[in-house]
């Protein structure tokens, strides 16, 4: 009876050590697999925001070990530049796609799709997949794609407008008829303006050499403009911003690299943590979990952030009941 107790007991921990090597084995081999893995990522465009979201994604595959290549979209030819690139990382057959913004990453799931190829697409501040076609649901992606959306808070953005400007009864926005995310967004922003009384004029361009006589008409009409998350706008901020100083008119925008650059306040998402959350969720399915499966993430949390030097300019005071659990102050950068 003690010899065949002894061998139970010689006989489980030879199994404990097994199982222990197997797990080592098993996390060795899931760690080598995001080593070796050939990730691409794909940005629309050169601006402060999704600069941000891309700096993120390369912290997070940083901190893995994980080895990535970077292409960035010129701003006068981004969409033909990203199809371009999209289609060429699949011809190199990466092992992932992720791609920063909602352009960006509907030529990528249009060019893996387009070759039937197996590449998941990992997608960054795209602020509605559903209606972008990139995924069936939030909840349940269905495609081989997934990632994180830059839900801003517009709620939180016109009750900030609302506190710094309590007598504005015109607000204007400016947008991309073609960016779906912009037009997503104006759905949103119309619905919150009307119901804090406030009547929203929009204005829209088919592209960026539109802004400046698009924001020549729009300003005399409104007594603020507020951006959303459109690229052509952000990219081209300084032509309909140096417009609206003039004319004493103040700029609310989408995120605080808006506020860093002129505009007065915002509501604001942090996109190094949202790009941060995305090379996390790369890192996933790199290790197996299967991107359609995979829920979509909507950030929507945000910090309120006020330029002090435009607020002065402006002759707008901050009042003493400010909401919001984060005021921070921003000198204007030159």
């Amino acid at each position: 009876m003690k010899f065949c107790k002894k061998l139970f007991a010689v006989i489980l921990s030879a199994l404990m050590i097994a199982a222990a090597f197997a797990g080592c084995s098993s996390s060795n081999q899931e760690g080598a697999q995001n080593e070796n893995a050939k990730v691409a990522i794909l940005q629309y465009m050169p601006h402060s925001s999704l600069d941000n979201c891309t700096q993120g994604i390369k912290n997070a595959l940083d901190e893995a070990g994980v080895k990535y290549d970077v292409q960035v979209g010129s701003s006068g030819s981004a969409d033909a530049d990203c199809q371009s690139y999209a289609e060429q990382m699949v011809a190199e057959k990466y092992d992932l796609i992720i791609a920063v913004a909602t352009p960006a990453a509907m030529s990528a799931y249009s060019a893996v799709r387009n070759a039937s190829a197996d590449i998941p697409v990992i997608f960054c501040a795209v602020s509605d997949p559903v209606a972008a076609g990139l995924v069936n649901s939030m909840k349940a992606p269905g495609n081989n794609c997934t990632g994180t959306a830059d839900a801003i808070d517009i709620a939180g953005q016109i009750a900030l407008i609302k506190q710094l400007q309590p007598e504005i009864k015109n607000l204007g926005v400016l947008y991309t008829t073609s960016e779906a995310n912009s037009i997503s967004q104006l759905e949103t922003l119309k619905s919150e303006c009307a119901s804090a009384g406030i009547t929203l004029i929009d204005q829209g361009i088919s592209d960026s050499s539109e802004l400046a006589s698009a924001a020549a008409a729009l300003i005399p009409k409104v007594d603020a403009i507020t951006n959303l998350t459109d690229n052509n706008v952000v990219d081209n901020m300084n032509v309909f911003l140096d417009q609206a100083n003039t004319a004493g008119i103040p700029v609310y925008g989408s995120e605080i690299e808006q506020v860093k650059k002129g505009c007065l306040a915002s509501a604001s998402i942090d996109y190094v943590a949202l790009g941060e959350k995305t090379g996390k969720m790369a890192l996933d399915v790199l290790g197996g979990k299967s991107a359609a499966e995979y829920p979509a993430v909507a950030v929507t949390d945000s910090f309120l952030v006020i330029n002090s030097t435009v607020a002065d300019n402006l002759g707008i005071t901050v009042p003493d009941d400010f909401s919001g659990e984060t005021i921070t102050t921003v000198s204007q950068e030159n």
